[in-house]
């Protein structure tokens, strides 16, 4: 048995270069799905720009009884997202080093929007496997979060428990992930290096103060969104629905940027418009359509 409580995160690897798209996506010649191992027991994933602009990242956890897929995509036909795929030969390879008589999967999601759940049809008939819903009645159900935007739940992997936060403002029944073993923040659509949409003003405050308190009693050595949407050039992002973004900066955002969120939170006292900082944009009060 693997022993994933440690005296401190354990290390990982982040010196990656993300596959970014092509300038003529019918002639990209890279992977549907960019595989990186932060470590042995922890695997970061990259739809391919080429095939959805959307390019969202998706997590695998191994714990000693389960795996936990973090999000699944933003296409649902696998031969252009082989998702379920590639998650059954990774966890292969893991239980090839790691043998167990039996092991499950739980395939759970950042929130319910479209490009992250689209590939949940491939792992319907998988065996030993649970899809969490994505509403709220079924994500307050799933983790027991009766006293929802309150309260935190727990996914034991057997050994490796992540725990889970309400984390409701861009998308009603959004959560947070937290994984002791790595220090990890998984904030999905909430913070990452891009474009963040804020549907409830006050619940986007909130998840943010939670999230800053949260960080003040545990270790996090990292915060793992679901998208890279700025360039390096600070305050600028690259067009909505582009395909080809050769100058991203790094996925991992840090405490400190999560504090910069809180500080253009207040500057922008609830300020209907598009507001641009260093590492992220907030847009507040944009109608639905806007980008249509």
């Amino acid at each position: 048995m693997i022993d994933f409580v440690a005296d401190g995160p354990a290390p990982g690897d982040l010196s990656v270069r993300w596959h970014a798209g092509a300038v003529s996506p019918r002639h990209d010649t890279a992977p549907e799905l960019q595989v990186h191992a932060y470590d042995e027991h922890t695997v970061i994933l990259r739809q391919n720009m080429s095939v959805n602009y959307e390019a969202p990242f998706m997590f695998l956890l191994f714990g000693n009884e389960r795996a936990l897929l973090v999000d699944t995509g933003a296409t649902a036909e696998p031969e252009f997202l082989p998702l379920r795929r590639t998650v059954d030969e990774l966890i292969a390879d893991w239980l090839a080093r790691h043998p167990r008589p039996a092991y499950g999967l739980v395939v759970a999601h950042t929130h319910s929007h479209h490009d992250h759940l689209a590939a949940d049809g491939q792992f319907a008939d998988r065996p030993d496997t649970t899809v969490v819903g994505t509403d709220l009645d079924a994500v307050v159900s799933y983790y027991g979060l009766t006293d929802w935007p309150s309260g935190t739940a727990r996914i034991d992997l057997g050994g490796r428990v992540v725990d889970v936060l309400p984390g409701p403002g861009h998308d009603e029944p959004a959560t947070v992930f937290y994984d002791a073993y790595t220090g990890i923040l998984f904030t999905g659509d909430t913070v990452y290096p891009g474009r963040l949409y804020v549907r409830d003003w006050a619940a986007f405050t909130a998840t943010i103060d939670r999230l800053l308190a949260w960080c003040a009693t545990h270790p996090v050595t990292h915060l793992l969104g679901c998208h890279i949407e700025m360039s390096t050039t600070p305050g600028r992002d690259y067009l909505i629905r582009t395909s080809y973004q050769p100058d991203e900066p790094p996925l991992q955002m840090s405490v400190a940027q999560l504090r910069a969120l809180r500080e253009a939170i207040t500057a922008i006292d609830d300020r209907p418009g598009v507001h641009r900082f260093d590492d992220f944009i907030v847009y507040h009060g944009i109608p639905d359509n806007y980008f249509a």
